[in-house]
């Protein structure tokens, strides 16, 4: 029996153990099977967390009197109250676009690193969500990172959603663990591919050279399941500019698949996007590039809107964010370059 709790790997943040059973495990009812591994846990919040689904077996919720089988991949998801914690609150700026007494939702700028981590205890999002709120829920195995239910890279700008309630943080973490969440977005990419509309149905998981890196895994032998719809909005020649649909939440997931399928994105250096991938050598077209490069000096990839369903009042919530000026910056002289040369 193997059993994961929290790590890098895992951008539903939510997503608490993924157990896979023994090819030997008995017939056991599952709210037994899970009171026997897991610390610190009473079986009627077992049963609860059961019923209201947040409990999944092969990907399906089940009920409490379902016999776990071998082979049987349990992912639970129990949330967990707010606790104590010792981060840094500081007076950080933040952009919000919608704020209620269990939510808010913040633009973040490129740069912004979302929790703090090595290298980056200060000047997070967190940072700046403990100094503005009071008591933000935790999720368990999330400890350090209060309100949170999902994230996006540092040099990602976008849309975010924060839980400032218990009740908010499970309402919104279970609608992450049923893809369910709706995300779109924009992202400028080398090359033009070669069909207007297309899906990417490939495991992703952590480079076994390079762990800070997620590389594509065809034969599914290990990773998880990553699912990234793409359409193109503008070819311009050298360069296409895409919208981006998650049906999962993987760590790079877009940059990893995009890189996968020949697309890397534009000025992404982690996946080789910051040289020239397409297009010719001479010096001018060289010097547009780096000019363009320097204008945006990171990944072209922005989280542009975000929809769910609010926790508390059950209304749908759809917000939607413009292209940050460095990305629309840098689009506009693609655009130009194309017309003009």
């Amino acid at each position: 029996m193997k059993e994961e709790g929290f790590n890098e790997e895992q951008d539903e943040l939510f997503e608490h153990h993924r157990i896979v059973c023994d090819p030997g495990q008995e017939l056991l009812r599952i709210d037994k099977f899970l009171m026997d591994r897991l610390p610190n846990v009473t079986r009627n919040k077992v049963q609860q967390g059961i019923k209201e689904g947040f409990v999944k077996v092969n990907e399906a919720e089940v009920k409490p009197n379902y016999k776990v089988h071998p082979g049987d991949e349990i992912v639970i998801a129990l949330p967990e109250p707010p606790r104590e914690t010792e981060l840094l609150g500081e007076d950080i700026p933040l952009n919000i676009i919608y704020e209620d007494d269990d939510l808010l939702v913040v633009n973040k700028e490129a740069g912004m690193v979302v929790h703090p981590a090595y290298n980056n205890w200060t000047g997070t999002l967190v940072n700046a969500l403990v100094h503005h709120f009071q008591n933000l829920p935790t999720m368990k195995d999330n400890e350090g990172r209060p309100g949170l239910v999902h994230r996006i890279d540092k040099d990602t700008s976008g849309l975010l959603v924060i839980a400032k309630s218990e009740k908010a943080m499970s309402g919104l973490a279970k609608q992450f663990f049923d893809h369910s969440i709706e995300r779109t977005y924009n992202a400028l990419v080398w090359g033009e591919p070669s069909e207007d509309r297309a899906t990417i149905d490939v495991n992703l998981g952590r480079s076994e050279k390079d762990r800070r890196v997620t590389v594509a895994i065809e034969d599914g032998s290990r990773g998880r399941r990553a699912i990234t719809h793409y359409k193109v909005l503008k070819r311009l020649r050298y360069v296409s500019f895409i919208q981006c649909n998650l049906e999962t939440g993987r760590t790079h997931q877009i940059r990893a698949h995009m890189k996968h399928v020949g697309h890397t994105l534009f000025n992404d250096a982690t996946y080789g996007g910051n040289k020239l991938l397409k297009g010719t050598q001479f010096s001018k077209y060289k010097s547009f590039v780096d000019n363009c490069f320097k204008l945006m000096p990171r990944q072209a990839l922005h989280a542009k809107s975000l929809g769910f369903i609010h926790p508390i009042t059950k209304e749908k919530m759809q917000f939607d964010s413009e292209l940050p000026d460095d990305f629309k910056t840098v689009l506009e002289k693609w655009e130009a370059y194309v017309q003009f040369t």
